[in-house]
């Protein structure tokens, strides 16, 4: 055993790791010895390689102790929401052209922040949160979609994010983290201005694909300070398939012909956000 070889051995053995550092000396012993058989080059370049696929996050609303909203009938928004999120990610991963993960893929609950921490976990480039919540007028109907702003796109919209953002009372603790109102307002205040527009680029997409497929709200593209759609450089929206105090909406929702109709719509803008940053970059 040669010096160099000796001094490996002890440095492992020292932390510690004996098993480990046996291998560990056999393995660098093997090397050498083959090296003095075989020139080293370099590793070889693919130089067509495909790019990696794009990591897309959906996000299941509510789950486990929360419900979200509840139907005129007694539908569970939490059960509409893994149901359509689940037919979304069959789609697009039969594709072949996305990686999908589902920010839970059974009836848990997750918090607001736990659940952009997984996107970042992910790596994803797309966060999608799948909801059909509830609303104070019964008559209202119709899919939408929101994206973060400091200020509420309008009253309705204002008193959808309150009751999304109250999500986390279900963990014991209200907003994020004790952290101030102020300190929370500068902090969405920096989030990226290229992040923003990816995520108004894919609520326009969602929009034109819900278009002649699935009704949709009046003035569909709204926005406010939903704490889920907080992350600072992964493109993010909300998606409101329709609202569970709607019972034309309930009814529809809980179709499994109707949730299809939404999750291929869905896929289509997926399929468009993506294509037109490719092009963009060409």
């Amino acid at each position: 055993m040669s010096e160099l070889t000796r001094r490996y051995f002890m440095l492992k053995a020292a932390r510690g790791g004996v098993v480990t550092a046996l291998a560990g000396a056999s393995s660098c012993i093997h090397r050498v010895q083959a090296a003095g058989r075989h020139p080293l080059h370099a590793p070889a370049i693919l130089r067509h390689a495909p790019p990696p696929k794009p990591v897309i996050m959906l996000d299941p609303g509510h789950g486990g102790k929360d419900p979200g909203a509840i139907g005129v009938s007694g539908t569970y928004e939490k059960h509409i929401a893994i149901a359509a999120a689940t037919e979304l990610r069959r789609m697009l991963l039969a594709s072949g052209q996305y990686q999908v993960v589902l920010s839970r893929s059974d009836d848990h609950f997750i918090p607001l922040a736990g659940r952009v921490e997984l996107a970042h976990k992910h790596r994803a480039a797309l966060f999608i949160s799948m909801h059909a919540d509830a609303l104070h007028q019964p008559q209202v109907r119709g899919a939408s979609v929101y994206t973060l702003s400091g200020n509420a796109s309008d009253k309705q919209t204002a008193a959808l994010a309150e009751t999304e953002n109250s999500a986390d009372r279900f963990a014991g603790h209200a907003g994020i983290g004790g952290v101030p109102a102020e300190v929370e307002a500068i902090l969405n205040s920096l989030i990226h201005e290229e992040t923003r527009r990816g995520s108004a680029h894919m609520a326009a997409s969602v929009i034109q694909a819900f278009q002649n497929r699935v009704q949709l709200l009046h003035h569909p593209s709204r926005h406010a300070a939903f704490r889920v759609l907080k992350s600072g450089d992964i493109p993010s929206v909300l998606v409101e398939m329709g609202f569970m105090s709607n019972h034309l909406d309930e009814q529809a929702l809980r179709r499994a012909a109707h949730r299809t109709q939404v999750a291929q719509a869905m896929k289509q803008a997926i399929d468009h956000y993506f294509q037109s940053r490719t092009n963009a970059t060409l």
